[in-house]
This record gives C-alpha cells, sequence and structure tokens, in this order.
C-alpha cells in the first residue's frame, strides 16, 4: 500500500444499537435528499425539456427517480449496519477508489450552475430578471445565506435539515397551487401519455441529453451517496455509535472515527437490523420516491401547460420568469410570485445540500485514508473544504460569466459527469454490501434484481454516450 494512505483499523464489534423513537421522531434524512433532488433536475432541466418536446419522455424522469430509490436503499443498508460512510466501504475495496471518489466529486459539482440558478432566480423574485446585479453578485448573496445556516448553529446537520424541510414545504404547497390554478385535463393526458410511453427518445434528442435527464430526475451523480451522511448525524442503526458533525467555530469538536462497526450475527442483532432496515425503507418511500415523483411531475406539468402550448423555449437564466411571467398572465401577480418562491426555494435548497454533502463527501475521505489528516479534526476539514467551495463558486461564476458560458451548460456538465460516477458505484454498492456484511443484512433478491438493472442503465448510457462523443469528434 503506497505511504500516502492511512491504514484502515478492521470493523469493531459491538451490538447494534435498538431503535426507540418513532418514525416521526427521527425521520429528517431523506427530507434532506428530497432537498437535492427538487433542484436543478426537477426545476430547469426537465421543465425545460417538457417545454421543447412536450410530454413523450416523461417516463424518464419517473424512471430515473424509482431506480435512485433501490440505490439510496443500498447506501442505507451500508450506514445503518456499519456506521460507516460507503466512501469507507469503497476504500475497504480498494484504495484508489480515495482519489478517485474525490476527483468525481470535484468535477461532477465544481461548476456551480445551480448556484448561479439560484441568484437568478432570487434575482427575479425581488427585482425581475433585468434588475440590478450581475450574476456573479446575486451568487455570492445566495453563497452567503448557505455560509450563515452551516456555521451558525452548533450541530450542522440539524440547520441543514430544519431549512431544507421548510424550502421543501413550501416547494410542495407552491407547486399543488400553480397546478391548481392552472391544470386542464389536456394536460392530465398528455402527461400520463408520457408516463406510460416507455423508451421513447425523441428524434432530435441525443443520447447523451437522455443520459443527462435521467441522472437528474431525482439527487444524481454522488448527491445519492449524501444519504451516508443524514443517517450517521441522526444516529440512525449503528450511526448511534459516532458522534455527529459539529461546527467548529462553535467550540470544542469530537473526535471521530474513521472506522465503523460491525454486529455478531445472533437473533437480537437481526431483529434490530430488520427494524432499523424498515425505517430506511419508508424513509425514502415516502420522502424520496413518492414527493419527489410528485413535485418533478408537477414542474413537468407547470411547463406542459405554460410554456410548450406557446412554443417558449427559454433562454438561458429565464426558465424560472418565463414560466413566472406567463403565469402571472394567467392568474395575476399572486401567481407570478409563487412560482418565483418555489423557484428560489428549490434552487437555494440543492444549493444548501450540495455545498454541505460535498464537503462532507470530501473531508470525509481525506479523513479516513491519508496519512497525517486526522492530526485535524473532521470538522476542521468540513469547514476548510466548505469555505473553498464557496468562494471558488463565486470565482468560477464570474470567470464563467465573462466568458459568456451560461447557467445551463454548468449544469448539463454537472448531470453529465454524475451519470459516469453512478456507472461505477452503482454495481460497487452492491458488491460491497454482499462482501461485508452478515448474511441476514445482506441484498435480498429484490434489491439486487434492482440494483443490477440500475447498474445495466447506467453503465450503458454512459458506454452510449462514450460512443456517441467519438461519432461527434470523427463526424466533426
Amino acid at each position: 500500500m503506497p505511504k500516502i494512505y492511512q491504514p484502515l483499523d478492521d470493523f469493531k464489534v459491538v451490538e447494534l444499537p435498538e431503535k426507540q423513537l418513532p418514525f416521526w421522531k427521527i425521520a429528517g434524512p431523506g427530507a434532506i435528499l428530497v432537498g437535492l433532488s427538487i433542484g436543478a433536475g426537477e426545476s430547469v432541466i426537465w421543465p425545460l425539456i417538457a417545454a421543447e418536446y412536450g410530454g413523450n419522455m416523461i417516463w424518464a424522469a419517473a424512471l430515473g427517480v424509482f431506480l435512485q430509490l433501490w440505490i439510496n436503499f443500498e447506501v442505507g443498508r451500508w450506514t445503518i449496519a456499519t456506521g460507516e460512510t460507503v466512501y469507507t466501504g469503497y476504500s475497504r475495496i480498494w484504495r484508489g477508489f480515495a482519489p478517485l471518489f474525490i476527483l468525481l466529486t470535484i468535477v461532477g459539482w465544481i461548476a456551480p450552475g445551480w448556484a448561479r440558478t439560484s441568484g437568478l432566480a432570487l434575482k427575479a423574485l425581488v427585482l425581475g430578471p433585468g434588475g440590478w446585479g450581475s450574476d456573479t453578485v446575486w451568487t455570492i448573496v445566495t453563497f452567503a445565506g448557505v455560509a450563515l445556516i452551516l456555521f451558525g448553529p452548533k450541530m450542522v446537520y440539524t440547520s441543514v435539515e430544519r431549512t431544507v424541510e421548510l424550502l421543501v414545504a413550501i416547494v410542495t404547497i407552491g407547486l399543488i397551487l400553480v397546478v391548481i390554478a392552472i391544470g386542464s385535463m389536456d394536460t392530465w393526458k398528455e402527461l400520463g401519455a408520457g408516463l406510460i410511453n416507455v423508451g421513447y427518445k425523441d428524434p432530435n434528442m441525443s443520447v447523451k441529453q437522455l443520459f443527462i435527464a435521467l441522472v437528474f430526475a431525482g439527487a444524481g451523480g454522488t448527491a445519492n451517496l449524501f444519504y451516508t451522511f443524514y443517517l450517521r448525524d441522526k444516529n440512525i442503526g449503528m450511526g448511534a455509535q459516532l458522534p455527529g458533525l459539529q461546527n467548529p467555530l462553535r467550540g470544542r469538536t469530537e473526535k471521530v472515527p474513521a472506522t465503523g462497526f460491525l454486529f455478531e450475527a445472533t437473533e437480537e442483532n437481526r431483529k434490530r437490523f430488520t427494524v432499523w432496515w424498515q425505517y430506511v425503507k419508508k424513509d425514502q418511500i415516502l420522502f424520496f420516491w413518492a414527493l419527489n415523483t410528485l413535485t418533478i411531475l408537477l414542474f413537468i406539468f407547470g411547463a406542459l401547460a405554460v410554456l410548450h402550448p406557446q412554443g417558449i423555449v427559454p433562454e438561458r437564466g429565464k426558465l424560472i420568469y418565463d414560466e413566472a411571467r406567463i403565469l402571472g398572465e394567467l392568474w395575476g401577480a399572486a401567481g407570478q410570485k409563487i412560482f418565483l418562491l418555489v423557484g428560489v426555494a428549490t434552487l437555494f435548497g440543492t444549493q444548501l445540500a450540495l455545498v454541505d454533502g460535498v464537503s462532507r463527501s470530501i473531508s470525509d475521505i481525506i479523513y479516513t485514508n491519508f496519512r497525517g489528516a486526522q492530526k485535524r479534526d473532521l470538522s476542521w476539514w468540513y469547514l476548510l473544504i466548505a469555505g473553498i467551495w464557496i468562494v471558488g463558486g463565486c470565482v468560477i461564476t464570474f470567470v464563467m460569466e465573462q466568458l459568456n458560458v451560461s447557467e445551463l451548460g454548468f449544469l448539463f456538465n454537472a448531470a453529465y459527469m454524475g451519470g459516469f460516477a453512478m456507472a461505477i458505484y452503482v454495481p460497487l454498492t452492491l458488491y460491497m454490501n454482499y462482501r461485508f456484511l452478515p448474511d441476514f443484512a445482506k441484498p435480498k433478491r429484490l434489491s439486487t434484481i434492482m440494483m443490477l438493472l440500475a447498474s445495466c442503465v447506467y453503465m450503458g448510457f454512459a458506454i452510449s454516450s462514450i460512443i456517441w462523443e467519438v461519432k461527434q469528434l470523427i463526424g466533426g
């Protein structure tokens, strides 16, 4: 093993903690993942597809969310059984996965299209799209809001959970009000027809574009892996054996073990694992799958009802505002403001959860894997990465604005790179759970089949996209 790596300790054998609180008192991890999911994919990419192509490919949105449900199950399985992050599990298979996943996280999320779109939505809500201030100025405003939420309270998780839950509530209620106001039977029929039109791809859409759309229906990219941190900080399963991530700016922090635990295959541990596994399934089905499917279909419905009939395909930076403007014509100023508020809540929730998740991911990988990293607390690494990410996001937005590169280019790049990450980690997660977990905690037949199916989908699209890129290069 190269000297740069810190040796990984074996699992410590301990009793699996017992679930003592009812579901609704420990609900929350799935809600943060919804906050990520209803971001740029739902409010920008899929409405853009609906505006341009109509409702014929809505099946891909529903499929994307459904496949990610099973991925999240398996991420949750690992964390409730071991208390480790999935990144540590990957490193147990091969140490080279540590730098690889740092690279995948950076490449996937470094271009802050989500932050820039969040700033544009806030600007449209406050001043209109032609109001004072550049994209960079408004991006800095939203990043400042993120920094206050992350580094104000003592426990990072608590502030993120409460903020995202509020934003998700605003989005859901706002979308329902909009749909009630503009809904028609024809639009509902188009939505339904698109859901059952499985396998159809518009001839004008490339396989690369469809891959991007599939990935960003749901959390997408490495964002699904953030679930591992939220379960730990909520003390779910074996995560209760580890302290939550504390704000280093608010005083003393607690030393966090780099590796996790396993339990003996006793009848009591089997019963406890089953109870925790039911929690993960309920958390993901209610929050991630049901709520995420509802919100993505409502966003698409809005585009089908408002933009597509008029042949409007919004320009960069104007999708949220164009929909809101037409809603204002149909429903008055209240409709316009409600949709702009929905847009701001959606995109800011994603911006907040992404800065938190990316900072957790990179700091966890560094802290666990590299020699000398544990001389500093995990929370110190988190603060450092989050600070670099926020400042870097502002600088990159300024540079891209000067070069006239749109935020849509940022978003499509994030989804495209994220799709290749999923082609790697989906089969890897299934293999990890089979290799290390006790027999009764291993994935059962249905979970295995769905993970193999998801692996085939993401790997197939990744290979097809590479072939498409090569053909474009040769043809060009």
